[in-house]
């Protein structure tokens, strides 16, 4: 098998296990109803471990863009693999994510929420307020990759990797993922999203596609933070990378909270005069 194969293969069982614990969990007639967020959590934690146990040793089971993205800036990468890696993401989502409409089939139908559908595939904000969720995606990541580092710099984990990353899922789903869902990965969000957008979903509604961008920036623009930081501040290394993506992050936000800033206004005048 190719890596390219094994990002596809990996990120399919990354998103068949995460979304289907949300199908589970929230979908009618399922048994797993109302699960809760800690079965949530453990599920995708879980989902992580089994893809990287499944494609750790063929393509090193990076299965997100901004972890695939964040290794490049650090030069542990080549960025010639880097499109096709994505690709790769970007359909094994999509595969793993039609299963799952596949396996609940009938549940689709008894379900009549169109955003509890939704949340099967992609993630939302708890509370909207753009600079905050793309905040919320970035430290995320930004913890995810950082996370990722440390565990590939000690030894004592060597062959315990895959349990120690899937830990590291489900504490951050536990601690920072209450307010956006912690898609942290690009691929587990878009991929998803695409699938609900194309699928024959009964009484689907939109795919809330104002948001999509959140948790595609958020988590390349935290993972990327999260790569030059511990480059700079574990190692010693402070290269120009660092500079450059410290200032790209603080100009995304800063155009976040003046748009976000600019929607709410806007809102709040619409909410006035209707």
């Amino acid at each position: 098998m190719t890596p390219f194969w094994g990002e596809v293969v990996g990120t399919m069982i990354l998103v068949l296990f995460g979304a289907g614990i949300g199908a589970g969990s929230s979908l009618k007639g399922s048994y797993a109803k109302d699960a809760g967020w800690i079965v949530i959590t453990i599920a995708w934690g879980l989902a992580v471990t089994m893809g990287v146990f499944a494609v750790g040793s063929i393509s090193r089971a990076h299965l997100n863009p901004a972890v695939t993205v964040a290794l490049a800036i650090n030069g542990d990468f080549p960025w010639a693999d880097v499109p096709g890696y994505i690709m790769a993401q970007m359909i094994g989502a999509i595969i793993g994510a039609t299963l799952v409409f596949l396996h609940y089939l009938p549940h689709w139908k008894a379900t009549e929420d169109p955003g509890t559908k939704l949340g099967v595939f992609s993630t939302s904000p708890a509370i909207p307020h753009t600079f905050s969720n793309l905040l919320s995606e970035m430290i995320g990541t930004f913890i995810l990759v950082l996370g990722l580092l440390f565990i590939g710099a000690g030894e004592f984990t060597e062959g315990l990797n895959p349990f120690a990353v899937g830990l590291l899922i489900v504490v951050i789903g536990m601690s920072l993922g209450g307010t956006t869902g912690y898609a942290i990965n690009p691929a587990r969000d878009l991929g998803p999203r695409i699938a609900h957008f194309l699928l024959p979903i009964p009484g689907k509604g939109k795919s809330n596609w104002g948001y999509a961008w959140i948790p595609v920036v958020g988590p390349i623009v935290g993972g990327a933070l999260g790569a030059v930081f511990y480059k700079a501040v574990f190692l010693g290394e402070l290269t120009t990378a660092f500079w450059a993506v410290l200032g790209a992050s603080l100009i995304i936000l800063v155009l976040a909270y003046t748009f976000g800033k600019k929607q709410s206004s806007e809102l709040e005048i619409s909410n006035m005069a209707s």
